[in-house]
C-alpha cells in the first residue's frame, strides 16, 4: 500500500485532545486494510516525527436497520491512536 494513501484524515476529538496532553498521542482515521508498521512510516515521513508505537481501533460495518427491516449498511472505520516519542510533536495539531 502507498503511504500517501494510508492517513485519510486527522481527528480532533475531546479524547483525542486530552490524550495528547496527557501521552503524547494523536488520532488518525486510517485506510482499512493498514497494518501497524504503514502506519507508522506513513506518520513518520508525513510529518517528520520519529514514532513510539502504534495502537488500532476497529469499527465492522453494520446493518441499519428500522422496525426489524435492514435498510442498509454503516460503513466500517479504522482509527490509529499514534504515540511520539518524548519532545516530538505535530504542528498540525497543536492550537487546536
Amino acid at each position: 500500500m502507498e503511504i500517501t494513501s494510508v492517513l485519510l484524515k486527522p481527528l480532533m476529538t475531546e479524547k483525542v485532545t486530552f490524550t495528547k496532553e496527557k501521552y503524547s498521542q494523536v488520532a488518525f482515521l486510517v485506510h482499512c486494510k493498514a497494518n501497524k508498521l504503514e502506519i507508522k512510516q506513513a506518520v513518520e515521513k508525513a510529518f517528520d516525527v520519529k514514532v513510539e508505537a502504534v495502537n488500532i481501533v476497529r469499527q465492522a460495518p453494520r446493518n441499519r436497520e428500522r422496525q426489524g427491516r435492514v435498510i442498509g449498511r454503516k460503513p466500517g472505520w479504522k482509527k490509529a491512536y499514534v504515540t511520539l516519542r518524548q519532545g516530538e510533536k505535530i504542528e498540525f495539531f497543536e492550537g487546536v
